[in-house]
């Protein structure tokens, strides 16, 4: 009887160790899960659709393309304006292009 008591209670710790093992991971997984749905709602919050991040982001994209498009018909102005000025601007992006890519180009090249 003392074998068979013995195997009941190695059979017992072993079942609590793996009980006890099994409930740290699902503890850690439900952590990690609540995180990762916080951050869902933190960045739901941020990027919606109210006065937030990502209401900016688009108000600032369109000033940048508004400010591009103001610039580029400026320069075509100016090109059409003053033809040789559009020759040396042209001239010296295409040398100074031409200059950066001698520089950063490697010597095993």
């Amino acid at each position: 009887m003392n074998r068979n008591r013995d195997i009941e209670q190695r059979f017992d710790g072993a079942s609590e160790r793996v009980r006890d093992r099994v409930r740290h991971y699902a503890s850690e997984t439900a952590d990690t899960a609540s995180d990762l749905v916080e951050r869902g709602r933190n960045l739901t919050r941020r990027f919606g659709r109210g006065n937030g991040y990502g209401k900016q982001l688009s108000h600032m994209a369109e000033d940048l393309a508004d400010e591009a498009s103001y610039q580029y018909r400026r320069m075509r102005r100016h090109a059409s304006r003053h033809p040789v000025a559009a020759v040396a601007l042209v001239a010296g992006t295409v040398g100074a292009f031409l200059l950066l890519r001698k520089l950063l180009r490697s010597d095993d090249d």
